[in-house]
């Protein structure tokens, strides 16, 4: 069973004139899959319910997190089949090139630029990621470790969540990926950006990363969204 859940829309949700999702579910088939679809169904739902609001939509989205954090364990408090069920987010909105990202788990946000220049924007709320930023090990060893899919925090996990924010202004001939760790424990940041710049169109490299992806091993489910967003364009596998 895919635990991955995916939304995208080119056009305005609520207050935001686009709206990208990857979400990753953990506790177990069927408690993974529920977390996930559950969790981006409910934030989709209130940020279009919120209209063309005035508030922050990083107050919204954070708002709107929360109550399905909240949610979700009352449910897993009621089903014994779900107790344990939690999930990762990613999400990703662009207005006249201003990118707004919300990040909790592994989940990631990539900007892609040229053959050679990828960055991940979002930081992992991982094991290993601490020992990184706390110059335990680098990030080469990072990849090989066996607890790397240790999350230190998820949608559904604890009766408080905390949702980090990311700005970034974006130029002409940048890209978004969103994806799942089901890719990026496969491909390396180099091969990735390598990958998607050897085509001309979205579908095309969208398709090739998880084909290679699932050639380097396929371990786990693989999601991804590829975002022009300059031409309000996205395309997801």
């Amino acid at each position: 069973m895919n635990q991955d859940y995916v939304f995208t829309s080119d056009i305005p949700v609520g207050p935001l004139p686009n709206l990208y999702i990857v979400a990753d579910g953990m506790g177990g088939h069927n408690a993974g899959d529920y977390a996930s679809r559950y969790t981006v169904d409910r934030v989709a739902a209130a940020v279009a319910a919120a209209g063309m609001s005035k508030s922050d939509p990083a107050a919204i989205l954070a708002e709107a997190l929360k109550d399905a954090n909240q949610k979700l364990r009352e449910i897993a408090a009621k089903d014994e089949s779900l107790f344990g069920m939690g999930t990762t987010f990613v999400s990703a909105s662009v207005r006249d090139g201003r990118l707004l990202a919300a990040n909790v788990g592994d989940s990631r946000l990539y900007i892609l630029r040229g053959p050679e220049r990828i960055r991940q924007i979002t930081v992992d709320h991982s094991y290993v990621e601490e020992m990184v930023q706390a110059g335990r090990i680098d990030r080469e060893t990072a990849r090989t470790l066996p607890d790397k899919n240790i999350i230190t925090r998820a949608v559904g996990a604890e009766d408080d969540l905390t949702v980090d924010f990311f700005r970034e202004d974006l130029t002409e001939g940048e890209l978004l990926l969103l994806c799942s760790d089901g890719l990026t424990n496969m491909l390396t940041d180099e091969e990735i950006v390598r990958i998607v710049f050897s085509y001309r169109n979205l579908e095309d490299a969208a398709d090739r990363l998880i084909y290679e992806a699932n050639m380097a091993g396929g371990q786990d489910n693989i999601s991804a969204i590829l975002v022009n967003p300059f031409e309000a364009y996205s395309l997801y596998r």
